[in-house]
């Protein structure tokens, strides 16, 4: 599995219910609220055989009020 984080700028009013909407998919290991640019940032563990951006297109990003994603890949743990 990859760890990539993902996050969400979301439209105003609308944080909590992103974040459950978000949880109710059931693909994200860790989610926490922000402060900064963007709202939310989820840690998610994508499968080694599968493509990053379709995995996240196809399990995440298709969900109401998300105005913005920002994806960080990984690559080597310290």
């Amino acid at each position: 599995m990859r760890p990539v984080f993902v996050q969400f700028r979301c439209s105003p009013g609308k944080t909590y219910e992103v974040a459950d909407a978000i949880y109710d998919r059931e693909v994200v290991s860790e989610l926490y609220s922000t402060s900064g640019e963007f709202d939310l940032i989820a840690k998610v563990y994508v499968p080694e055989d599968q493509d990053v951006g379709r995995f996240l297109s196809e399990n995440l990003f298709d969900i109401p009020d998300i105005s913005r994603t920002l994806t960080t890949m990984t690559f080597k743990a310290f």
